[in-house]
Formats: C-alpha cells, structure tokens, sequence
C-alpha cells in the first residue's frame, strides 16, 4: 500500500513526465514548421521570440495564481491550456493564429514549471533522501519520449496533426488521473505579497544562472535538429535531439547522489566546461558523429543545473517558496524562449555554425555566478 507521500510523488513525477513530452514534441517538429510555413533563419527567429514577450507578459498572472491558489489549481488548468495550444500548432493556421498560440503554449508552460517546481521542494521535504533530481529526470525521460514519438511520426510521413492530436489525448489521460493525487493547501499564508523591484542578490544570481542554463536547453532544444538537417545535412534530424535527452536523462536521475558525493559546487564547474567543450567540438567539427558526441556532451553538462538551481532558491528566506519558484522562473522562462530566437537572428547574420558560439559564452557563465552564490551563501551562515 502506498503512502500519501509517495502518491503524491508518481502524480506530480507524471506531470513533470508530461511536460517533457509535450515540450519535446514542439521542439522536434520545428522544422517541420519551417519548411511548412517556407521560413527563413530571421522569420523563424522573429516568431519564436513570441514565446520570451508572452512569459514577461506572464509575470503578473503567474504572481497572482500562486499567491491566490494552491498550486494544483494552476497546474491543471495551465496544463489544459498547454494541451490545447499545443495541438493548435499543428492546425494549418495563418503565421497570426501560430503566433497566438505560442503566446498561449508559452504562458501556460511558465504556470506549469512553478506549479511543479514548488511541489517538488514541498514534496522534497517529506523524503531523508533528495529527489527532486529524479523529478527533472522524468522531464527528460518525457523529452526522450516525445523525441522517438516524434521521430517514428517523420519516418512514416505522419502529418504533424495526427501526430500533436495523440499527445495531447495522452496528456488529457494523465490530468484526469493524477489530478487527485496532488499535494493539497499549499497556498503561503506568509511573503506571498510579490512586489516589483530589485529582488534580493541571491535570488538574482540564482535567476541569472537558470536564465543563462535556459539559453543553452532552449537554443539546443529548437536549433540541434535544424543543425543537422542544413548543416550537417541530415534527413533524420531527430536524433542529435534523442541523444541530447538521453544524456541528459541519465544525468538527471544521477544527480542526487552526485550533489551528495561531490557537491554542487564542483557539479557547476564540471557542467560549464562539459557546455563549452561540447558546443566547440560540434561547430569545429560539423559531421554526424562529432556533432553527437558535442550534443551529448552539452546534455551532461547542462542537465544538472536546473535541479541543483532550484534547490538552492528553497533556501531563499524573503518569499515564499512559491513566489520565489515565480521569480526564478521567470528567468528560466525568459532565457529558453530567448535562446531560440537570438540563435536565429546570429544564424541569419553569421550562419548558424558562428550561433552556435552562443552557447560557450551562456555555458562559461555558470563559473563566476556559481561562485558568487556559494561564497554568499557562506557569509549568510
């Protein structure tokens, strides 16, 4: 027999689950969209930068629902929303219905990843072990499956509707059967009144290092299969995307014991240099197997950033955790909506070879914030 805890942990693991496989799903059919709609590098970028303008817009409505509501209310509801702007993409609509969309696709994914990362830590605090790796592994495993989804609907020419129509029937499954199983009466009864201003440094390092960890997942989510189909002139464009999640995958679900073993510390320096490392050997190298080998590189290195990240805004004492969650999330959401369209633009200027640089610089950024945050946190103690 279950516990309370433990259901409630395989509810919210199924959410998390759900959101990488919807998010992946977009992210692999993009060319898909490109070719579709006859777009360049620059049109491509100047509508994916819908998605960074909507999440800004975002902040007010995600700010309210969080201090107004328990977290499952917006969570089920932004995931409804999620499932229907999601299948609307694939809808042969004019360039202003996939624009209206994205503003819906990328508010609702900004509800939904402060719904569940402030269940995660609440949950969190029920377990002696961590696990609020584990959660971000199920994100990826989800990536993972919608990538090979996504990869069997392009081998056997299914059109992206029938293909965006079942995985948003298979979302609908999950909502309706984990729904009950939440965590309840959440909601802060304290520091749930969000003001705008300058928010604490801590919380800012914090926000400054997801933002720059999203531009990296963001840009490599929505630009690896269009790198290997122009430049490494690939037709199956999906797998430098497998092997990302994979990695990633196999990283999230370690990265418990790794922060136990080695610290955080020492995690965000690896991670950076496994970015920067990965990034170069696939633009220096641009054939099949370097490039791979680079993306599974950038996938280790950046898929603890996120866990490790979110743990440490817990300890943030100014806001509840919920507020907090908003905050960070804020630059998380930003960063991986901005990331795809300023790879367009430099891609558009310079080739996306050049772009890809981008990604050294967002990686390289993680050495002196991680620093300036842990020798913060040692003067707080």
């Amino acid at each position: 027999m279950l516990s309370t805890p433990q259901k409630q942990r395989i509810a919210l693991s199924a959410y998390f689950l759900l959101s990488g496989i919807c998010f992946s799903s977009w992210a692999s059919r993009i060319p898909t969209l490109k070719t579709n709609y006859n777009l360049s590098e620059e049109e491509l970028g100047n509508l994916l930068m819908i998605m960074p303008a909507s999440a800004i817009i975002g902040i007010p409505l995600s700010g309210w629902l969080v201090a107004k509501f328990d977290t499952r209310t917006p969570l089920q509801i932004a995931s409804v929303a999620f499932l229907i702007s999601l299948f609307s993409l694939s809808w042969n609509l004019s360039i202003f219905g996939i624009a209206i969309a994205l503003v819906l696709f990328s508010v609702a994914l900004r509800i939904i990843n402060i719904a569940i990362n402030t269940q995660s830590l609440a949950i969190q605090e029920k377990f002696e072990k961590k696990i609020v790796g584990s959660f971000h592994g199920l994100w990826s495993i989800g990536g993972i499956l919608g990538v090979l989804f996504s990869t069997v609907m392009l081998k056997y020419n299914i059109s992206i509707y029938w293909h965006f129509l079942s995985v948003a029937l298979f979302g609908c499954l999950i909502i309706v059967t984990m729904f009950p199983f939440l965590i309840k009466n959440d909601r802060a009864k304290v520091g749930t009144k969000f003001k705008l201003g300058k928010p604490s440094r801590y919380i800012t390092l914090l926000g400054l290092m997801v933002f720059f960890a999203a531009i990296c997942e963001g840009g490599m989510y929505d630009w690896n299969g269009v790198y290997l189909k122009e430049v490494v002139k690939q037709d199956v464009f999906t797998y430098g995307y497998l092997l990302l999640m994979i990695c990633m995958t196999v990283s999230r679900l370690t990265i418990d014991k790794l922060m136990e073993r080695f610290g955080m510390q020492k995690l965000y320096i690896t991670g950076s240099l496994m970015v920067m490392l990965g990034v170069l050997i696939a633009v220096v190298f641009p054939t099949l197997y370097p490039v791979l080998l680079g993306f599974c590189m950038i996938g280790f290195g950046v898929s603890g950033l996120y866990p490790m990240t979110f743990i440490l805004a817990g300890k943030s004492k100014k806001y509840s955790i919920a507020i907090v969650m908003s905050i960070i999330s804020t630059y998380s959401t930003v960063g991986m909506f901005l990331g795809p369209p300023l790879i367009g633009y430099l891609a558009h200027a310079f080739g996306l070879q050049k772009a890809f640089i981008t990604f050294i610089i967002a990686g390289f950024m993680f050495i002196p914030l991680s620093k300036m945050v842990f020798s913060h946190l040692k003067k707080s103690v």
